[in-house]
């Protein structure tokens, strides 16, 4: 007996074009908030860092703070805006893992997590993005 499911094909690649849509997504609103916060004067100094825990999009400096960004795209908000899906849960897990990265970087100073928030028209074009700064309040 396989371990694999019989499934519609049809089904199965709109499953994974859906999962491809949303990478494709995801990766995109990364690349426009990382050069929103540069256009702000923010310094990148890490991106997608990742450990058991989570991930963490962005890293960045700002006036010697240390920023973790948390970033959601959503293409639409049809289903619900990108401040929707960021949940209690995600939440723990950057606080977790912005600790973490402090702890391994022996950082001493101040540090913050943030939240950009950007929607994409049907034309992947921003329609808006918000930044929220220090979320964990």
């Amino acid at each position: 007996m396989s371990i694999f499911k019989e499934g519609n094909p049809e089904i199965i690649q709109r499953d994974l074009s859906n999962k491809t849509k949303n990478l494709k997504t995801g990766r995109l609103g990364e690349e426009i908030a990382k050069k929103y916060l540069q256009a702000n004067k923010y310094a990148i100094i890490g991106q997608n860092y990742r450990t058991r825990r989570a991930e963490i999009d962005l890293i960045a400096l700002y006036k010697g703070i240390l920023i973790f960004v948390e970033v959601r795209t959503k293409k639409g908000e049809m289903f619900g805006s990108p401040e929707e899906s960021f949940n209690r849960s995600k939440k723990n897990k950057l606080i977790n893992n912005a600790r973490a990265y402090v702890a391994k970087k022996r950082w001493k100073r101040k540090y913050r997590i943030d939240a950009i928030c950007i929607v994409l028209d049907n034309n992947y074009r921003v329609r808006r993005i918000n930044h929220y700064e220090n979320i964990t309040f």
